[in-house]
């Protein structure tokens, strides 16, 4: 028993001795790379938990459904062409970075062809991959390198952070038709 209590101490006073070694050693500092993704990791955070809440039935929603007096939704996105967007911009932005292809735009397996929940969430998730890969290829050194993208060029930084920037008009958009469907987005859930 003696011997128990004795190791467990060891044990405890070994946790205190990380955590004070811990406070005294300051923290990395942030690189470029580290805080775009940190920006990636917010806006992903946020759309998926979006796509994940919307039921699979509603996936196809827009308001024109709705049928709102004075409102004009006709020919708006459904949630679903909303997050497929999303992700078709984001391997565009990221893309022009890490060389990875979103799949085929027509035909079996591309976005278009996509309709199932499992399928967009995952879609949208595996974009957001292709952004953190997109961050991790950011330095001090490379930010402003123009790199070809559709018929022009841009600079690395730009794309990968308007990569993050456009997901939040279309996140703005999600929360309402959320909303409209009677669902607490979840960011606003806390």
């Amino acid at each position: 028993m003696i011997l128990h209590r004795a190791g467990f101490m060891l044990f405890l006073l070994g946790i205190a001795t990380a955590a004070v070694a811990q406070q005294q050693a300051p923290p990395a500092p942030p690189t470029i790379a580290s805080v775009v993704d940190r920006e990636i990791s917010a806006i992903e955070k946020r759309l998926v938990d979006l796509a994940e809440a919307m039921p699979e039935e509603k996936f196809n929603f827009t308001p024109a459904s709705l049928d709102i007096k004075g409102s004009d939704f006709k020919g708006v996105r459904t949630f679903a062409e909303q997050l497929k967007h999303v992700a078709a911009a984001n391997y565009t932005f990221w893309g022009a970075l890490t060389g990875d292809k979103p799949p085929g735009a027509k035909g079996p397996g591309g976005i278009e062809e996509m309709k199932t929940k499992a399928e967009i969430v995952k879609l949208l998730k595996d974009s957001y991959a292709v952004g953190h890969r997109a961050a991790a290829t950011l330095t001090a050194e490379n930010i402003l390198e123009q790199v070809p993208i559709g018929q022009g060029q841009a600079p690395r930084l730009y794309l990968a952070t308007y990569g993050a920037a456009q997901g939040l008009d279309h996140y703005g958009q999600l929360v309402e038709y959320l909303r409209m469907n009677g669902i607490i987005p979840p960011a606003s859930r806390q």
